[in-house]
């Protein structure tokens, strides 16, 4: 995992941990004022809903960290001029390491929104 967490580039790869845990650290709070009934439900949805932005955030940061290393890396192409396709396939596979990165963190934010949404509305 640390591996991946450096080949992605830890600029990208640290700012999508940092949403990744503030994503956690707002669903946690929202999920114990939900189920313990404390607090404003319509201020609680409007919290709810950062989390769903959150994870797009992160899947939009994902891409961009992808697009920035592939346009890295087609410069180094552009610079050498010939390389061997095992080189090219290396470089776009460490590319795509933020962008699954954050989809990953996506799907986790949207499942956490859905799920905090729907006890929410339950309780209502």
């Amino acid at each position: 995992m640390l591996t991946y967490f450096n080949e992605g580039g830890v600029l990208f790869m640290g700012m999508l941990s940092l949403v990744f845990l503030v994503v956690l650290i707002i669903a946690i709070k929202n999920g114990l004022s939900i189920f313990s009934k404390e607090g404003d439900m319509e201020k609680l949805n409007s919290h709810i809903g950062v989390i769903k932005s959150l994870g797009l955030f992160a899947l939009v940061l994902g891409f961009l960290g992808q697009f920035l290393g592939l346009f890295q890396a087609f410069s180094y192409i552009a610079e050498v001029g010939t390389i061997s396709p095992s080189i090219l396939a290396s470089g776009l596979k460490v590319s795509s390491i933020t962008s699954i990165y954050g989809m990953i963190i996506f799907l986790v934010a949207y499942l956490l929104w859905f799920g905090l949404n729907t006890v929410m509305t339950k309780k209502l």
